[in-house]
């Protein structure tokens, strides 16, 4: 069975703010001694997500891409 993909649109403050949660989180299991390996990569993979000029619809609240 193939994995299914998932999108996330974020603006750049709400991207800051995953960025800013997940090193928190990695810290936190850092602390305990646990691994964050998983956490590594997807900070990567969150950082070098390419950015998307998305045209949002006020009235409706609908992202047109």
């Amino acid at each position: 069975m193939r994995n299914k993909k998932y999108y996330l649109y974020v603006d750049s403050q709400e991207r800051t703010l995953l960025l800013q949660s997940l090193v928190e989180l990695k810290n936190v299991l850092i602390q305990q001694g646990r691994y964050t390996d998983c956490f590594n990569e997807f900070i990567f993979r969150v950082k070098k997500a390419p950015v998307k000029k998305v045209k949002v619809d006020k009235e409706t609240s609908e992202c047109m891409i």
